[in-house]
């Protein structure tokens, strides 16, 4: 199983996308700052993931978040949780 993440920064509240097979594994590893791409930014929160059978389907789907309308996207459902 693979899983496509998205965390965002509690500093500025930039988001990060990636995937992996462990998801808090990978999370502690972009706090721990062994990211070069993700260290400026940390401490980092889990926004979502999603899951998917196959490393094919899932990059797919992450390239897809990686892109304007996917930013759009992320930051669509990120509005979605603020209201109350």
């Amino acid at each position: 199983m693979f899983f496509v993440y998205v965390i965002r920064s509690t500093i500025n509240g930039y988001f990060y996308v990636g995937m992996s097979e462990d998801v808090a594994k990978r999370i502690v590893q972009h706090n721990a700052g062994s990211t070069k791409s993700t260290k400026p930014y940390k401490p980092w929160e889990l926004f979502f993931f999603e899951s998917y059978p196959s490393r094919i389907e899932a990059r797919k789907r992450e390239v897809y978040l990686k892109s304007g309308i996917g930013k759009e996207f992320i930051k669509s459902k990120w509005r979605e949780s603020q209201i109350v």
